[in-house]
């Protein structure tokens, strides 16, 4: 299988979109601020585990445990509309835990970085491939550039903090928080039909 460079900077900017890392930047700051700092080696490295583990065992895991991938969909879309309400309305849903380690996996790991929609998506992108008879093992270097941008993006959030200052990022925050609402209600509402029965 050889390795096709446009296919693979489509991959890229595919699974760029969906994590939307520059789109998380004020809501990674407030986690940040209310945790009392974020650890970007460790966020980066539980985010790309949970990718790669779902690109080898996604499907399986989910079957195993009963979970069809719309069931996790919709679970992944409720946590990330609560998210999207307490950056828009300043309402505290997620308690500070200073120094835990439970705060880099939720919500930062999951769902903010490596949510259902990620998850998903790389989910599809390998049943796609592998059914084109396609070298899926290209989705894994495309999830390796994105991990490298997303720890750039995390260690450089305290310049990105000061370069907004105080009122650009609350500004920042209510508008990325309705963004955030706004893919939520997409996740849940194209997923959540094949539910009801």
């Amino acid at each position: 299988m050889h390795f096709d460079v446009q296919e693979f900077l489509t991959l890229t900017f595919t699974l760029f979109a969906v994590i939307d890392i520059v789109g998380s930047i004020p809501m990674l700051i407030s986690i940040k601020q209310k945790m009392g700092g974020l650890n970007s080696w460790k966020v980066t490295l539980i985010s790309g585990g949970l990718m790669v583990l779902f690109f080898f065992l996604g499907k399986p895991f989910l079957d195993l445990l009963g979970v069809d991938v719309k069931s996790f969909a919709v679970a992944g879309s409720i946590v990330i509309f609560i998210l999207g309400l307490e950056m828009i309305l300043g309402i505290e849903f997620f308690k500070p835990d200073k120094g835990a380690p439970s705060g880099t996996v939720v919500p930062i790991a999951f769902p903010l970085i490596a949510g259902s929609g990620t998850l998903t998506t790389i989910m599809s992108l390998k049943a796609t491939f592998e059914s084109a008879n396609k070298n899926e093992y290209m989705i894994l270097f495309a999830i390796l550039i994105n991990l490298v941008f997303i720890y750039l993006v995390l260690r450089s959030l305290n310049l990105i903090e000061r370069g907004l200052g105080k009122a650009g990022l609350l500004a920042v925050r209510k508008f990325f928080g309705v963004i955030l609402l706004a893919i939520a209600v997409k996740i849940f509402a194209s997923n959540a039909s094949g539910l009801i029965k």
